[in-house]
């Protein structure tokens, strides 16, 4: 059985035009392969804590000194990385604000990313220690970004998952969706498209 892992990060939740096409995606997937299953996590409307001085200690300490305080931090991030874990295929339905990924998916990324569960330092460099996945992205933007310098989400989300020992990624865009209604509907028809021919 396949589980599929959701992650939106939509400031709309579903009303996001990424939300929407992330559960247009696991809908189509789920329908084309009885038995998965999915898990959806909005890190937009129940938002991952921010990366602060604080807990960012509780994962550099040992876990025999830990207090009681880095310990509910530690859980909780060991409970997202499980998740990650248990999951074969990673949906992510990624927006673009400013030119960024959203600051709740970010702050989703700086609690997966942990050493020793996720990567490993070696003496060759770092290895990634998730591994065997399947990813999906679903990118909107309101302007045309695709192949130029200030698409940074791309390199961004590639670079560490890559980290972390996923390399297996397929981007689908929808882009100039704040270009009128022409432009956004042939955008969306075409992520749509894709969508149909992966999920099969």
């Amino acid at each position: 059985m396949t589980t599929l892992l959701q992650i939106n990060a939509s400031l709309f939740a579903g009303h996001g035009q990424s939300s929407q096409l992330a559960d247009r995606f696991v809908a189509t997937y789920l329908a084309a392969h009885p038995g998965s299953s999915k898990v959806v996590r909005d890190v937009a409307s129940d938002p991952v804590p921010h990366l602060d001085g604080r807990r960012f200690a509780a994962f550099t300490t040992p876990a025999a000194d830990r207090t009681a305080e880095q310990k509910t931090v530690i859980a909780y991030s060991d409970a997202l990385i499980a998740e990650l874990k248990s999951a074969d295929v990673l949906v992510i339905g990624l927006p673009m604000y400013n030119f960024g990924v959203p600051s709740q998916l970010k702050s989703w990324i700086d609690h997966i990313a942990r050493a020793g569960e996720t990567f490993r330092y070696t003496a060759e460099g770092p290895v990634g220690l998730v591994t065997g996945k399947k990813v999906y992205v679903f990118a909107t933007r309101g302007g045309l970004y695709v192949g130029t310098p200030r698409d940074t989400q791309t390199s961004y989300v590639r670079d560490f998952l890559n980290f972390i020992g996923i390399t297996d990624i397929e981007f689908v865009y929808a882009e100039g969706i704040a270009y009128g209604p022409e432009q956004k509907d042939a955008a969306i028809a075409k992520a749509n498209d894709a969508i149909a021919k992966l999920a099969a």
